[in-house]
């Protein structure tokens, strides 16, 4: 599945940039802004026919929950079994030019499972739920019922005002409880998000449990988070990751026209100015949304996994998540970026599947410390 994840969250920019019109062009904080407050669909890098083509040789349920805002979320649930699925890692480093690229077959289950829990997984900006088919496949074959959430402005899902992992949070709450009484979340519920979805998940472990009306029980029984590559701060990662998009490698000349204009106008004023404008489209304060503090009042045990050479989302970031909120346990792999991280099954699946098993539901236990990866 070739460059799967090259965009994920770091595709932040460019990829509007590529095409942008003249006039954007003349207004490159503006340009940056729009791409800032929504992503503008789906990368072009994420290989949705094919992926499309490995689900449509397993049964598989989906549809679309409404939300309080009146947002349609897309989910897709996968049901426990053994899909005799075979997932080979590619990834071929090339410095500037990186390519990550992975194979993967799969085949229906012969037999029904009752699940063990329910694990849901958050995808990365400009990627959807389908990108995280490695993923929903490895959990389904350890027992889980599997359900990927397209987030807002993603994917299947409708468009509304981004929220940096916060309106995203309250989308996946709210869906989640319909899902529940319609007996699609059963048993625990663990949840896993990679970069913007990492986030988003980080609001949602702070967010479940609370009643959405203040009388009525919720009973999602949440039990781990895993949170990947995750920012610490909304703005501060903007910051962190354009300048380093400027210096990727571009991937054909209208992106190279692109970059090369891009670095001979920008300064940092340029990338305040951006953010102040984002803020406005939003209606938020991206330099205030603090996903540490969101972490620190999370009742769930949380396992926040950086890669040290990630350059996108520095593991600066980590690293700030993790001594914001003792109660977390936090992996830090070498040798591992932003977008090597999530392809590593091999490296992670057994300590993912590890964690959601010791993991007790909210409130009932000590959060363990979580089994080692496996070398790279």
């Amino acid at each position: 599945m070739p460059r799967l994840l090259l965009l994920a969250a770091a595709c932040l920019l460019l990829a509007g940039f590529t095409h942008s019109r003249t006039r954007e062009l003349a207004d490159p904080a503006g340009a940056l802004a729009a791409r800032l407050a929504a992503p503008g669909g789906v990368s072009p890098l994420l290989p949705s026919a094919r992926i499309e083509a490995l689900l449509a040789t397993v049964p598989s349920r989906s549809g679309h929950v409404a939300t309080a805002d009146g947002v349609p979320v897309f989910w897709r649930a996968l049901d426990p079994g053994d899909y005799r699925m075979h997932y080979a890692w590619l990834g071929a480093h090339g410095g500037q030019r990186q390519r990550m690229d992975y194979t993967l077959s799969m085949r229906a289950p012969t037999h029904a499972v009752a699940p063990r829990g329910t694990v849901v997984l958050l995808h990365g900006w400009m990627m959807d739920g389908g990108s995280l088919l490695p993923w929903s496949v490895e959990l389904a074959q350890r027992g889980y019922r599997t359900i990927t959430l397209d987030l807002r402005n993603h994917g299947r899902s409708g468009s509304a005002p981004s929220g940096y992992g916060t309106r995203e949070a309250g989308d996946v709450v709210a869906v989640l409880r319909q899902l529940r009484t319609r007996g699609e979340v059963a048993g625990p519920l663990h949840v896993m998000g990679v970069s913007y979805g990492a986030a988003t998940a980080i609001f949602a472990a702070r967010d479940i449990g609370v009643p959405s009306d203040g009388n009525e029980v919720d009973d999602l029984q949440l039990g781990g988070v895993v949170a990947m590559e995750s920012f610490d701060n909304a703005g501060r990662a903007i910051r962190d990751m354009v300048p380093h998009m400027l210096q990727r490698a571009p991937d054909s000349t209208g992106e190279w026209l692109a970059q090369a204009w891009l670095r001979w106008r920008f300064d940092p004023r340029l990338l305040d100015a951006a953010i102040a404008d984002a803020d406005r489209r939003l209606a938020l304060d991206l330099d205030r949304i603090d996903v540490g503090a969101a972490l620190a009042q999370a009742p769930a045990c949380v396992l926040l996994i950086h890669g040290r050479d990630d350059a996108h989302v520095p593991v600066a970031h980590g690293r700030a998540l993790a001594a914001a909120a003792p109660r977390a346990r936090y992996l830090e792999l070498p040798g591992e970026d932003h977008l090597s991280l999530p392809m590593r099954l091999d490296r992670l699946a057994p300590t993912v599947e590890d964690w959601f098993a010791r993991t007790p539901v909210t409130g009932n236990g000590a959060c363990p410390q979580p089994l080692a990866p496996r070398h790279g």
